[in-house]
């Protein structure tokens, strides 16, 4: 009777430890497999991330590109507006000077035109002069000597108001500028080197001489 009862609590015990084992056995197995599952978790956030970053990167070249495109395309528009700006100022440059030239020009060809044209009027202002003094007093009281002068006062003030001017001689110091002397003569009673005698008046038109005066110079 005793050794059945013993019999018993050795097979309840040894059944008990098998159970403990088997317990453990899933216990550890159970382990491994969480293990497992989070090693393969930890893989595959990392191939995910991997995936990501080269997703990102990908994504971030084409962007970079697109801004490089961009930005090339806006240096060229840039670099053609400066061009044509450029070109511009140069052309209004020229057109200035072209502007600036053809006025000069024009005022050159007028002044050597209106000189032309008072060089050939001024042989007829030299015979309304002689004509004038050449007439009495008693003469010059007549009708035709009066408008003979009037058409001489208004033909000179004409030309003057063009700017013809004439040149100052008699008493004047000689300037080969302005005078040309055709004789000379000794006087004591005057001066040295000076215009003693006018025979045809010199004249200026603006600042330039367009006939000398022709003098008699003493000393």
């Amino acid at each position: 009777m005793d050794e059945t009862i013993k019999d018993q609590e050795t097979n309840t015990e040894e059944t008990k430890t098998e159970e403990t084992k088997t317990e453990n056995d899933e216990a550890a197995s159970g382990s491994a497999f969480e293990e497992s599952d989070i090693e393969m978790t930890e893989d595959t956030e990392e191939d995910d991330t991997e995936e990501t970053s080269e997703e990102d990167s990908k994504d971030g070249q084409k962007k970079s590109f697109f801004r490089k495109e961009k930005k090339e395309k806006k240096d060229k528009k840039d670099l053609k507006i400066d061009e044509l700006n450029d070109r511009l100022i140069r052309n209004m440059a020229e057109f200035d000077n072209f502007r600036k030239r053809s006025e000069r020009e024009k005022a050159q060809m007028f002044e050597i035109g209106a000189r032309d044209i008072i060089e050939k009027i001024l042989p007829v202002i030299d015979n309304f002069e002689r004509g004038l003094g050449a007439i009495t007093e008693e003469e010059r009281e007549s009708a035709f000597a009066q408008g003979i002068e009037k058409i001489y006062k208004q033909m000179f003030t004409a030309l003057s108001d063009a700017g013809l001017k004439p040149i100052d001689a008699v008493g004047k110091p000689f300037d080969p500028n302005f005078h040309n002397a055709v004789m000379h003569a000794e006087d004591p009673e005057q001066g040295e080197n000076l215009v003693a005698e006018e025979f045809q008046k010199g004249y200026m038109y603006r600042d330039t001489v367009i006939r000398h005066s022709m003098v008699k110079v003493v000393n």
